[in-house]
C-alpha cells in the first residue's frame, strides 16, 4: 500500500498545477465507500487526464498484487475464522495426508489437536496448527491497512495464543506477511522449553501459555523454517525429536 501510494503522488505531482491542485482539493473532501476509494479516484483521474494509458494501469495493478498475494488473509477479522478455518484448511491444502481426528480414530479425543498423521509403523503423531499475521505495531488502522510486507523494517508482535504442548506432539506455526507465508515446525518440548515461551497465559489454565514472535527474534527460529513442500516430512522429524532421548 505504501509503495502504491508513493508511485500515485508521484504521478499527481506532475501533473499541471491546475490539475494537481484540483485532484488534490477533491481527495480532501472524497468520502470513500468500498470499493470506491481515494486509490481508484486517483487511477481514474490519471486515466482521465491522460496522465496514464490503460496498459500502464495494468502494470499499476498487476505490481500490485504481485506485492499483496496474501493480502485477502488480513480481511479474515473473526479469530476463529483466521485460525481455525483459513489456517487448518491451508495446511490441509499444503499436506493432505494428515486428517481430523475423531473419537472413532482417537478414543479418548477432545479438541486437544488439530490433526494427526499415522505413520507406517501405525504411529499416531498429534499436529497443533497456530497462525499470526505480520501488522504494524504502532498503527491501530484495520488490518488490511496495517499489514506487512516480509522486508519491512517495522516493528511487528506475532503471538501464537492458547499454546498447550501436553496436548500434542508438533506444532506447525503458520505466519503471513501481505506477501509471503512463512512456516516453522516444531516439537512439543522445542516450544515448551523455548525462552520465549511464557507460561500461565489465562489465570487458572494450566499447561497453557504463549509465544511471541517478533521482529528482533524471528531470526532465532530460522532452524525451524521449512518450506511448503516438505512439511510433512518436517512434521515426521519433529515428531521424531519429540520422542527422542
Amino acid at each position: 500500500m505504501e509503495m502504491l501510494k508513493k508511485n500515485l503522488e508521484k504521478m499527481i505531482d506532475s501533473l499541471s498545477a491546475e490539475d494537481r491542485n484540483k485532484l488534490k482539493n477533491r481527495l480532501e473532501d472524497l468520502i470513500s465507500v468500498y470499493p470506491f476509494n481515494e486509490y481508484e479516484y486517483i487511477i481514474s483521474s490519471l486515466l482521465g487526464l491522460g496522465k496514464i494509458a490503460f496498459d500502464d494501469y495494468l502494470e499499476i495493478r498487476d505490481e500490485y498484487i504481485a506485492r499483496n498475494m496474501y493480502l485477502y488473509i488480513f480481511e479474515i477479522s473473526a479469530p476463529r475464522g483466521f485460525g481455525e478455518q483459513w489456517a487448518q484448511g491451508h495446511l490441509k491444502e499444503l499436506v493432505p495426508e494428515v486428517i481430523k481426528p475423531t473419537r472413532k480414530l482417537e478414543k479418548n479425543y477432545s479438541g486437544e489437536y488439530d490433526f494427526l498423521y499415522q505413520m507406517p509403523n501405525k504411529k499416531i503423531i498429534k499436529i497443533e496448527v497456530k497462525a499470526s499475521r505480520a501488522v504494524d505495531f504502532k498503527n491501530n488502522e484495520p488490518l488490511y491497512v496495517k499489514a506487512l510486507a516480509w522486508e519491512s523494517k517495522k516493528p511487528f508482535d506475532m503471538n501464537f495464543q492458547q499454546v498447550k504442548p501436553k496436548c500434542c506432539d508438533v506444532f506447525v506455526w503458520v505466519g503471513v506477511w501481505r506477501d509471503v507465508i512463512k512456516y516453522w515446525v516444531l516439537s512439543s518440548k522445542e516450544v515448551e522449553n523455548n525462552k520465549y515461551y511464557s507460561k500461565g497465559q489465562h489465570r487458572g489454565n494450566t499447561g497453557e501459555g504463549q509465544l511471541h514472535l517478533k521482529r528482533d527474534n524471528i531470526r532465532e527460529f530460522g532452524k525451524y523454517e521449512v518450506q511448503p513442500n516438505d512439511l510433512l516430512n518436517k512434521i515426521i522429524k519433529a515428531y521424531k525429536r519429540q520422542n527422542s532421548k
